[in-house]
């Protein structure tokens, strides 16, 4: 992967969430390109155009949840083998276990402390960047 950029797609329909975690990611891991989406749709639009590293999802979003939006993610022949990470307000056992067998890849819940954000930046590089 040398001299490529790493690219991650942050989907979160909170602007703050989406800032937060990007700066983290931006100081936390070399030579990244995060893009954005604020909603399924947009991040399935985004897919169709560019390859991504990684997808972090968040749970609720106005549209396509995260979850439909994994799920069509899951389906695409091209996509379907894209790491994916769920980051959620809620942590209740059901909505984490149904995260998991749609696919999901790693089910993060958010911060409530913006420092959180860097260590959910270098779980994720360490968990699905490092090649």
């Amino acid at each position: 992967m040398k001299n490529e950029k790493t690219i991650i797609l942050l989907t979160d329909d909170d602007e703050d969430d989406r800032w937060f975690l990007r700066q983290a990611i931006e100081r936390s891991i070399d030579g990244v390109a995060v893009l954005e989406a604020r909603n399924g749709e947009e991040a399935l639009a985004v897919l169709a155009e560019r390859f991504v590293h990684l997808v972090v999802l968040d749970m609720n979003m106005p549209g396509l949840t995260g979850l439909e939006t994994l799920r069509l993610l899951r389906l695409d022949t091209k996509l379907g083998h894209t790491p994916a990470v769920m980051l959620s307000t809620s942590d209740q056992p059901a909505l984490v276990r149904d995260a998991y067998r749609k696919g999901i890849n790693c089910y993060i819940k958010k911060p409530v402390r913006v420092g959180e954000y860097e260590q959910i930046a270098k779980a994720l590089k360490t968990c699905f960047l490092t090649f």
